[in-house]
């Protein structure tokens, strides 16, 4: 692994807990990811959080963070996993951020044109 980047796949939660199908499809996204970033070599799921956003707390979302080498390779494999597993693709959002630096996240994905914010 030369250079790393985080990478968080975000889901829009009505609820600060989300409901039970927002957390089988916490479960399923990880299980997925996990397997196919590990056969592809690219990188690993490192966990999640599930709640309100921090910029909007009137907003919720599931974010799913990841570890991941090649940020272009791994994006396209996160977008044909989740869109191939039917599993919410038309609501993501994508962001990536390096791996050592304290940055902000910089989104490379949004589910719509147009939307062009992201914050966790």
């Amino acid at each position: 692994m030369s250079e790393k980047f985080w990478l968080v796949v975000q889901y829009p939660l009505k609820s600060a807990k989300g409901s039970q199908r927002d957390q089988w499809l916490r479960d399923k996204v990880m299980e997925n990811l996990e397997i196919s970033l590990a056969d592809a070599n690219l990188g690993y799921v490192d966990g999640f959080d599930m709640g309100k956003c921090i910029s909007d707390p009137k907003k919720y979302a599931l974010n799913i963070f990841c570890v991941i080498t090649e940020e272009e390779r791994s994006i396209a494999l996160i977008k044909r996993v989740l869109r191939d597993s039917r599993l919410d693709y038309t609501r993501i959002k994508i962001a990536t951020m390096p791996y050592e630096k304290e940055e902000t996240y910089t989104l490379k994905y949004a589910y719509k044109k147009g939307v062009t914010d992201f914050s966790l």
